[in-house]
């Protein structure tokens, strides 16, 4: 399996590392292990609420879509490293640590998962 650190713009939360397996996507992997990311559409690519920043090793991630990259152009201060959660799913394992950082969840609109 491979391994995603999680950091948080919150303040105050401290990073958090958990496995991830081929086939599940970022959100899978914040929803086993009890990590606040929002998701209002239930993972259809309808919104841009499961914003994250992949910032290391995307690559190992399925390729961004169309219909995503216009969501995550919707999505609260995008970048480069933007993906949504729901969208990202991991395609090979890997050795190296994937970097994700999650928004501030306090400054989205959202249902609580």
């Amino acid at each position: 399996m491979a391994r995603i650190r999680f950091t948080f713009e919150e303040k105050g939360l401290e990073p958090k590392e958990v496995e991830i397996k081929v086939g599940d996507t970022v959100l899978d992997a914040c929803e086993d292990n009890d990590i606040h990311l929002n998701h209002n559409c239930g993972e259809v690519c309808a919104c841009s609420t499961c914003h994250v920043y992949v910032n290391t090793h995307e690559d190992h991630f399925k390729e961004m879509s169309d219909e995503e990259e216009n969501f995550v152009d919707r999505a609260i201060n995008p970048r480069i490293e933007s993906r949504l959660g729901c969208q990202c799913v991991l395609e090979e394992d890997t050795n190296e640590v994937i970097e994700v950082e999650i928004p501030d969840q306090t400054k989205i609109i959202g249902h609580e998962h």
